[in-house]
């Protein structure tokens, strides 16, 4: 499992050239059934850094640019008449795939944004009385900008839920930003990326990471973390009992790319701001979103509970 792993982390790091963090991280909601949600500033590589995780993969991938005026129909699809016939025909929107790139994510409307909701939990999409089941693997990586630039709308907090993690790229180091103006892997190395595994073998990367186990009291201490964050001051609403499960999948993720059977409490702990930091409302904050002091809070939260030995 080791090797697949990384040579999955390769295959993406030899295109994405930024953080490593965030390479790992996208890994883990890949592995862990999760979808991710890429946010910075535009040009610091959210589009390549989730392209070459698609190219990376031997399935099917689909990328779908959001405009402000798309409409669900444009993302699920839509149900036409054949009058000859008298019969009706579906015709499957771009969700239908196994890897799905929702570039600009929030600078579609809201009700655009929200066609994505059932998919995103229960992997199906129900549309004029039809539930149709949306295949194996099945992953949506968002990117958007901060929510404060010109032309976006803020994605609510129920569609914030669905996002496994929330990964933050920054500037890419003095040198590795020197590299990119020789190597330009976008109009490149991406275009050359062969994949490194197998739709399968996601699949059995995925029922790997199920069977990581999880021990009562490394349980407890995940619940009391996601307690925690529904006590702490700056924090109005805390983790939910989604989040909870969302922060022990992330930790099986975690525990199975190092090689382990179980978790420990440092899986829990690394995981807590990418998991926990989009899922909780600060008091008194702009918008509901100030990201910087929500990664502060839950990390202060994490703190007041002692891991077991």
């Amino acid at each position: 499992m080791n090797d697949k792993i990384e040579a999955l982390r390769q295959a993406i790091s030899s295109v994405y050239l930024g953080n490593p963090a965030a390479v790992d991280q996208l890994i883990k909601c890949l592995l862990a059934r999760g979808h991710a949600l890429i946010e910075d500033v535009p040009g610091v590589g959210k589009t390549i850094l989730a392209s070459a995780l698609a190219r990376s993969v031997d399935c099917a991938f689909t990328r779908l640019q959001l405009t402000p005026d798309m409409l669900p129909s444009d993302v699920l699809g839509v149900t036409v008449y054949h009058q000859e016939s008298g019969t009706f025909e579906f015709r499957r929107g771009p969700i239908f795939t196994d890897i799905l790139l929702a570039d600009e994510i929030n600078r579609t409307t809201p009700r655009t944004q929200t066609a994505l909701l059932e998919a995103m939990s229960e992997g199906r999409v129900s549309l004029d009385g039809q539930v149709h089941e949306l295949g194996s693997p099945f992953m949506v990586v968002a990117t958007q900008n901060p929510y404060d630039f010109e032309g976006t709308y803020l994605l609510p907090e129920n569609q914030l839920d669905r996002f496994l993690m929330r990964i933050s790229l920054g500037y890419p180091a003095a040198e590795v930003e020197a590299t990119l103006l020789d190597v330009r892997p976008a109009t490149t190395v991406l275009n050359e990326l062969r994949p490194a595994l197998h739709a399968d073998d996601v699949i059995e990367l995925q029922r790997a990471v199920d069977a990581v186990r999880i021990e009562p009291v490394v349980r407890d201490y995940i619940v009391a973390i996601a307690r925690a964050t529904r006590s702490e001051p700056e924090i109005e609403v805390g983790l939910s009992p989604r989040g909870t499960l969302a922060l022990a999948h992330a930790a099986r993720a975690t525990a199975a790319m190092d090689g382990r059977g179980h978790v420990i409490p440092e899986d829990v702990l690394e995981n807590i701001v990418p998991v926990g930091a989009h899922r909780v409302l600060i008091r008194e904050s702009a918008a509901g979103v100030d990201w910087a002091r929500a990664a502060a809070a839950v990390e202060r939260a994490s703190q007041t509970v002692n891991p077991p030995l």
